[in-house]
């Protein structure tokens, strides 16, 4: 669909894509402009739409001066425009059949009275509202930072508008083969309604928030890399545009990664060139917003859902919240992504962690159901959006913007992972740590990944699979180990060992030996000697043992206090009067105390006498 030119295609008025459905109470989106499910004949656009979209022009144009205009009151029994209603018409919509005769189609001559009075033709079966709005709401998190998920009026040619482009030198496809990285950057700049009151209102507009979203050529997951601000690298030598003049600006080594942005009056081309560097990724668009962003995406859809641990309240930055749960937008939501000093050690990299908290929360209000079948929500985004959004010219018109948000669309949720590009303090600040540098030893392995398409997602899916299958294979050998102890146990006089010293401690196994003959009733119990050569120790007591000799083993294991893990039985039965070996390890604490002691109480005896340092009813009598 090309609605990119007098707001119409193929014939087809934006404005009458939305429907009042008297079911519900709302306006629905129809992309299909023949769609004869529409529950009542009567479609009526929503209420400035058209004057929003088209200029409110009964013919589609603008107001004097460009601008959009009033809409005139459309006449009794027309639409807005003076454009008949489908039943007042002939031709395709109007589905009119000849005198006496019943409409064509799938009702034939058994069509009933009520289709043919009014003309329609048998409804085809409804697409669901919420899988035609998500064809045009795709790309959320490639728009979080700037713009959000466009959503459907994109399709609107006064959109484009809204969009400020900047050439970088570098013109690719909207929607490149292969992997796609988009920069997303976020600066200090205070310029615009309300924000010359956050400190530095005279910044040029630094690279105060870069993120690198990295989608996976198959998009089937993507990677999202915070690169701190602080962070001291070397700038390349950059073209820029200005005027129709492309001029080079020098580069600078050991700065701030900030500076990247409007320093020397760099662009975000000295950004992109940047972050190229550093991370080895070939970008392939960058999109940027100033504060205002932040404000109006928040507000757009209704409120982003934050946690804090304990209550905030930073004067530098303006946010007060209570610990818990807040829904926060506005002014409170810039509040939150700029704090630096209300948690953790007040740094860059706390602030980081507390922007994709809220830019995953954003996300997911984003794409929620209550965000995607609203259509003033979704006006409100798109509006937002475009307002906040300066691109490259890659992606410069509403067209190109929506073919790349709808391929990003593919990307599950659950497959996108944030993360901070590993550094390390500063070593040349001394004690006193500003700036950081790259740890290279944790950064080269994170960054291959994501040039290799190898999801952190999936990598954590793994990990924690191996986990559970160590475990489960854990408490398998524990159940198998546990069941070795159950059973018929064998007189003592019937036990054969032989005792080896790897306790470490001078005559262990002798005194085991006695106790056992002495004590016990083994006389069978003998000493070996030390446990492998020059008397080296063994992490915990063991007892080998061969099937034929479990009974002998339970009844030693009872005698010595020997845990399940530590009976190893072999594979092969022992001759009938073969001995079972122990040796003892540094568990051993001596003959006759039990290698494991009982285990603890969970809960302390109740009438003992005890204070609890935070009950605050204690109160001397």
């Amino acid at each position: 669909m090309d609605a990119q030119g007098r707001g119409r295609a193929d014939g087809i008025d934006p404005a009458d894509q939305w429907v009042f459905d008297p079911k519900t109470g709302s306006y629905e989106l129809r992309l299909d402009p023949s769609d004869p499910s529409d529950p009542s004949p009567d479609h009526v656009s929503p209420a400035g739409a058209r004057s929003n979209l088209t200029g409110g022009n009964p013919s589609g144009g603008t107001a004097s001066g460009g601008t959009p205009g009033p809409r005139k009151k459309p006449a009794q029994g027309s639409r807005s425009g003076g454009r008949p209603l489908p039943e007042q018409r002939g031709g395709r919509r109007a589905g009119k059949a000849p005198a006496g005769k019943a409409p064509a189609g799938k009702g034939g001559k058994g069509a009933t009275a009520a289709a043919a009075a009014t003309g329609r033709r048998k409804p085809k079966p409804k697409k669901s509202t919420k899988k035609k709005v998500l064809l045009w709401t795709g790309g959320t998190l490639a728009f979080l930072l700037v713009g959000g998920s466009l959503g459907a009026y994109l399709l609107y040619q006064h959109l484009n508008g809204n969009i400020e482009k900047i050439d970088v030198g570098v013109d690719n496809e909207a929607v490149p083969d292969g992997p796609v990285n988009i920069l997303l950057i976020g600066t200090d700049k205070r310029s615009g309604k309300g924000n010359t009151g956050y400190g530095d209102n005279g910044s040029v507009g630094h690279a105060d928030t870069t993120l690198l979203f990295h989608v996976a050529e198959d998009r089937s997951n993507a990677t999202v890399i915070s690169i701190p601000r602080d962070m001291i690298i070397d700038i390349p030598e950059c073209p820029t545009k200005k005027d129709g003049t492309t001029r080079n600006i020098p580069g600078s080594k050991n700065v701030r990664f900030n500076e990247s942005l409007g320093q020397s009056e760099r662009d975000p081309g000295c950004t992109w060139r940047t972050v190229e560097k550093i991370t080895g990724l070939k970008v392939s668009h960058f999109m940027m917003a100033d504060f205002n962003a932040v404000k109006s995406l928040s507000s757009a859809v209704g409120g982003v859902e934050v946690c804090v641990g304990k209550d905030v309240n930073d004067p530098k930055s303006h946010l007060k919240l209570s610990a818990g749960r807040h829904e926060i937008e506005g002014e409170q939501a810039l509040a939150f992504v700029r704090t630096r000093h209300s948690f953790g050690f007040e740094s860059d990299l706390d602030r980081i962690k507390l922007q994709q908290q809220f830019l995953s929360s954003m996300m997911r209000k984003m794409k929620s159901d209550d965000t995607l079948t609203n259509p003033k929500k979704l006006y409100d985004l798109s509006n937002a959006a475009t307002k906040s959004l300066t691109v490259d010219t890659g992606i410069g018109s509403i067209s190109k913007l929506t073919s790349l948000a709808k391929e990003l669309s593919k990307v599950d949720l659950k497959n996108i992972t944030f993360a901070t590009l590993p550094v390390k303090d500063n070593p040349a600040d001394g004690k006193i740590h500003k700036t950081v540098v790259l740890d290279e030893t944790k950064a080269d392995p994170l960054l291959a990944m994501v040039r290799e398409d190898v999801s952190l997602t999936e990598v954590k899916r793994k990990e924690k699979a191996a986990k559970d299958k160590q475990k489960a294979a854990e408490k398998e050998k524990d159940a198998k180990q546990a069941a070795l102890l159950k059973g018929p146990k064998a007189e003592p006089a019937k036990v054969r060992v032989k005792v080896l010293n790897g306790s470490g401690k001078v005559g262990a196994a002798q005194e085991t030996v006695t106790w056992m003959q002495n004590t016990k009733a083994m006389p069978h119990a003998g000493n070996g000697g030390n446990a492998g050569t020059g008397g080296q120790k063994a992490a915990k007591t063991v007892l080998e043992f061969a099937p034929n000799q479990a009974d002998q083993a339970r009844r030693l294991a009872e005698v010595m206090g020997l845990p399940a893990d530590a009976l190893h039985q072999t594979d092969k039965d022992a001759a009938p009067l073969a001995e079972m070996t122990l040796t003892l390890g540094a568990d051993f604490k001596g003959a006759g105390v039990p290698v494991m002691p009982p285990k603890a109480p969970k809960q302390a005896p109740k009438d003992i006498q005890r204070i609890e340092a935070d009950d605050k009813n204690v109160c001397a009598k």
